[in-house]
């Protein structure tokens, strides 16, 4: 962006063939018709809606889309893919993009949002299921503000809306064999990129 706040786009689009080579998408067969932005139930909270990242991809907009705060706010709870005409995964396409950042070492528009997304991975990788209050007391440690919504904290307990222990879950090796299945994924996607 320069001054004038005029979006100068790049005419050939290194970040859209980033995209498309790492989540499999056409990018392009996006026509803005915005399914994606009105069914999705975190866009309240982005600072671009959906529509906007694929528009913003189109256009090479690398720095506008790496900082923003959509791609680590986005749940990928599948509904735009779902609603898209085109069927194009545009969840796929924010995961691409977050890995993108997090390789580039983007400074998120949300603050701690990535340490948060490191998190709940994680501890879905060695429970098989995510226990928000160890969610929320290492993003808190980890963030360095370890008593950021504590008044909260014995509510949420009194009501149930937090337990204590962890959950038991069934299958938790196979949870783990899946990310690993990713990472050697990756490395090999990563191996390919260099030769």
């Amino acid at each position: 962006m320069n001054m004038t706040g005029t979006i100068k786009p790049s005419p050939s689009s290194d970040l859209q063939n980033f995209v498309e080579s790492r989540s499999g998408q056409k990018v392009l067969r996006c026509y803005q018709c915005g399914k994606c932005s009105a069914g999705c139930p975190a866009s309240y909270v982005m600072d671009m809606g959906p529509r906007q990242i694929m528009r913003a991809i189109q256009l090479g907009l690398r720095e506008k889309v790496l900082e923003s705060s959509t791609i680590w706010l986005c749940i990928s709870c599948q509904t735009c893919s779902a609603r898209c005409p085109n069927e194009i995964d545009i969840a796929r396409v924010m995961e691409s993009l977050r890995w993108l950042a997090a390789a580039e070492k983007s400074e998120p528009a949300e603050k701690d949002i990535a340490l948060f997304h490191q998190l709940f991975l994680t501890l879905i990788k060695r429970s098989g299921r995510v226990h928000e209050l160890s969610l929320g007391a290492l993003y808190n440690l980890l963030g360095r503000h370890p008593f950021a919504n504590m008044k909260r904290l014995p509510g949420m307990l009194a009501r149930g809306k937090l337990s204590v222990l962890p959950p038991r879950v069934k299958g938790v090796a196979e949870i783990r064999s899946l990310f690993a299945k990713v990472k050697a994924m990756e490395k090999e996607h990563q191996k390919r990129e260099v030769e």
